[in-house]
């Protein structure tokens, strides 16, 4: 049975490395320095999902459209570990758009973190800056917003 808090904790890094500028993940991948081998069970590929959505927020569901999709699915060579052949970690990267090395990075940051040796070097590394930066992104947007809403408001007319 998967324990709940740690799936909680990987859709929030999965959330942050799907959401991540390229570049920036790169950059932050870099820091790590040298990475364990790693094999692709499934390369990079491109294809379509569906997208749903729901009426008014809560109704009944509807196709909204399809979005391209790249996905990746990394195998971490644990041989260090010496561990049984049977026994691996898997990292999955699904990201929108069309960009294969993203998914790549995604996967392989993944599987780091599900790795004991790799996650707090991880964590502190690649997924807070990210986090940070997302954040710094949408303040920014929320800022440029709020510096150009109106606000109506109504004055009450008494009848003379």
């Amino acid at each position: 049975m998967v324990d709940t808090a740690q799936a909680q904790s990987r859709s929030i890094w999965m959330s942050a490395l799907a959401k991540a500028p390229l570049a920036l993940l790169e950059g932050r991948v870099a820091t790590l320095g040298a990475l364990p081998d790693y094999r692709f069970l499934r390369s990079p590929e491109i294809g379509l999902a569906m997208v749903r959505g729901r009426t008014e927020g809560a109704g009944q569901p509807f196709n909204l459209g399809e979005m391209t999709l790249t996905r990746c699915v990394i195998q971490l060579s644990l041989a260090a570990r010496e561990q049984a052949d049977d026994e691996f970690i898997s990292g999955f990267g699904y990201v929108a758009g069309r960009s294969q090395r993203h998914a790549e990075l995604a996967a392989v940051c993944d599987a780091l973190l599900q790795h004991p040796d790799w996650q707090s070097k991880v964590q502190t590394q690649v997924i807070e800056p990210l986090q940070g930066a997302a954040y710094k992104q949408r303040a920014a947007e929320t800022a440029e917003v709020d510096s150009t809403r109106v606000n109506f408001f109504t004055l009450l007319r008494g009848e003379a």
